[in-house]
Order: structure tokens, then C-alpha cells, then sequence
């Protein structure tokens, strides 16, 4: 999943040098409208777009499975140039309605203005068939994977490609700001996992998959669930189950994300003497995560101090 950082730095600044040549600004780019599904999303869209008009739909602090198809939502999809979402059916219950009731053609469809982050690269967990009794699975893979950065660097480079055909006068621009994006990020991937090595091999209780590319970039092991199926709140019995998992003393700590209850994990915590984590599922997840950068600091940071 890495991208060729030479050739496609090479690549990219020729285009960098040419803009700076030709005096190139970002006026043009101001005037995208664009509606990010997930706050991760409209963090990337900053770094690749500085100065377009940005909406986040949802928080970090709010369970993007589940958003009311409210009349300011639905008057921000109304303006959107650009609409930038996980995916994989993550916004299956709310982003049609949008749509709908938005009544806006420029993004009903990935052929003009609508972007999922999920169709730019392979998703873990991909099944061929679901059913009821699975609870809330998504077939299309795991949406969650703006906690994998590799992965996150190849969307990148795909929305910079959706912004350059709803905006081709400013080509130069989003080509020059995915070279500046590319190797900031590519040049804190190493050091990431190198804070992170001592997590390998580390085992943790979480709750749902939110944090599977995360645990699967960094070489944890997500050894059990706090839901006894995806979309479940745990059950007596089945905490019962997770405290007899714990106690087996394996375990470095019981993980959540900011959005998600800490009743379960705080009853097994009681009971195993684990730590809770509380990680930000996004920018804006607490006080540390302001941008996608701090966002993967933040997270490293606190599973490194369940140690």
C-alpha cells in the first residue's frame, strides 16, 4: 500500500516548481464548497485545499453511524461543490436522505462531486454477504481507515485528483499542496512507528472495529469486543465473558473511542484492574488532536501510557 515517494515527489515538483514560476495563487480554490461526511475528512481536505470553504457534518464526539438529517445539514449539502465521505456504507443511514432532501445533482454521484475515501483503497474486514443476524457489519470492509496512514496518503492523492476535475484551473495548487502534504506526512509515518514499536504484539479489548487499521499499522491485537456483535451495546453476560478474558492478565488495556460509552468499560475495569483508554476517533476527539497530525500523536501517546 506505500506509494513511490520518489517518483511521485519528482513528479509532483516539477508541477510545485512551474506554480511558483507562473506566480500561481489559491484564489480559485477559495471558491469550492466542500462537505466533509467525518472531521478527518475535512482535516484532509484542508491540508489539500487550504482555502476552500470547509463543513464538517459530524464531530468526534458523535457516532458517525448514526446523524440526524438535519435542515442545516441539508442546507450545507445544498451548497457543496465537493462532498468527501468514509464510505463503505458508514453514512448509509443519514447521507441518502441528505442527498435527497439537498436536492443538489453536483453530489449524487462519485462521477461529479461525491468522494469515498473506502472505493480509493482496499478495506480490511470486506465480506461477501451479511445478514441481519451479524449485527451492523459493513460488506464493503471496514470504513475506518483514516487510522492506517499509508492508506490515508493514496486517498489523498485520489481527492487531489477529484479536486483537480471539479476545479482545473487550480491544478497547480492541489498538486502543490499534496506535495507539501506528502512529505510532512510521509516524513512522520518512521517516527510514528518507531514511538510505537514497543506496543507490537500488544493485546487490548476494544469496543466495535473503530480503531482495526490503527491496531493493525501498529501490530496490536484486538483479542475481543466489548459489543457481542458490531452495533450491540455489551450485555451482563457478555462482560462477564470479556472480565474471564481479562483476568488471563494479557491484556495492556480496555480501549474506546471518544464518541462511545465508557459504562461497559468502566464496569470491567472495575473488575480486571485494566486501564481505559478513551483514544480520539478524530480531529477534534480532545484537546491534543487539532489536525490529522496530532490526531495519530495523540492516539500513540495513550496507548504507550497504558504500559
Amino acid at each position: 500500500m506505500r506509494i513511490n515517494s520518489k517518483r511521485f515527489l519528482s513528479r509532483g515538483a516539477k508541477a510545485l516548481t512551474l506554480a511558483f514560476a507562473l506566480g500561481v495563487t489559491n484564489n480559485a480554490v477559495a471558491g469550492l464548497n466542500i462537505f466533509a461526511c467525518e472531521p478527518e475528512y475535512a482535516a484532509l481536505a484542508k491540508e489539500l485545499a487550504p482555502d476552500a470553504k470547509i463543513y464538517s457534518a459530524t464531530t468526534a464526539m458523535q457516532d458517525p453511524h448514526q446523524v440526524q438529517a438535519r435542515p442545516s445539514l441539508i442546507a450545507k449539502m445544498r451548497q457543496a461543490d465537493l462532498a468527501i465521505c468514509a464510505g463503505a456504507d458508514l453514512e448509509i443511514g443519514w447521507l441518502p436522505m441528505l442527498q435527497m432532501k439537498s436536492a443538489n445533482a453536483k453530489v449524487r454521484s462519485t462521477d461529479q462531486g461525491l468522494f469515498f475515501a473506502a472505493e480509493q483503497i482496499d478495506t480490511l474486514d470486506q465480506l461477501a454477504s451479511v445478514d441481519r443476524s451479524m449485527g451492523d457489519v459493513h460488506a464493503k470492509g471496514n470504513p475506518h481507515l483514516h487510522f492506517d496512514p499509508n492508506r490515508l496518503l493514496l486517498v489523498a492523492e485520489s481527492l487531489t485528483n477529484k479536486l483537480i476535475q471539479l476545479d482545473p484551473e487550480s491544478k497547480l495548487d492541489y498538486q502543490a499542496a499534496l506535495i507539501n502534504f506528502s512529505e510532512r506526512w510521509q516524513a512522520a509515518i518512521p517516527k510514528w512507528e518507531a514511538k510505537a514499536q514497543a506496543l507490537q504484539g500488544s493485546k487490548v479489548i476494544a469496543y466495535h472495529s473503530s480503531f482495526k487499521y490503527l491496531f493493525n499499522w501498529l501490530g496490536l491485537e484486538q483479542v475481543a469486543d466489548l459489543e457481542p456483535k458490531p452495533g450491540i451495546p455489551p450485555s451482563s453476560s457478555h462482560l462477564a465473558s470479556l472480565l474471564n478474558r481479562a483476568k488471563q492478565g494479557d491484556i495492556l488495556a480496555i480501549v474506546i473511542a471518544s464518541y462511545q460509552s465508557e459504562r461497559g468499560a468502566e464496569w470491567l475495569a472495575e473488575r480486571s484492574d485494566l486501564p481505559v483508554l478513551v483514544l480520539p476517533m478524530s480531529v477534534g476527539g480532545n484537546e491534543q488532536s487539532v489536525d490529522l497530525f496530532t490526531l495519530y500523536d495523540s492516539a500513540i501517546d495513550l496507548l504507550l501510557s497504558a504500559q
